[in-house]
């Protein structure tokens, strides 16, 4: 696992807006992993776990069906 810090250069910055409630769910997730890691590290471990798990061969499905 990569150590804390920036990620990777060719990553690009994303600003995102989130609720209070989301923040502090994030922040249980982190209390709860070992090693703490930071918010947007949560967020990416949050966001490539859905990615893995909801990719169709023709897109990305954001239906609740």
């Amino acid at each position: 696992m990569a150590g804390r810090g920036r990620p990777k250069t060719d990553a690009k910055p994303v600003m995102v807006r989130l609720p209070e409630a989301t923040i502090l769910a994030i922040d249980e997730v982190r209390k709860n992993t070992n090693g703490i890691p930071s918010r947007p590290e949560v967020i990416r471990r949050i966001v490539d776990k859905w990615l893995s798990e909801n990719t169709l061969e023709d897109g990305i499905n954001l239906d609740d069906d």
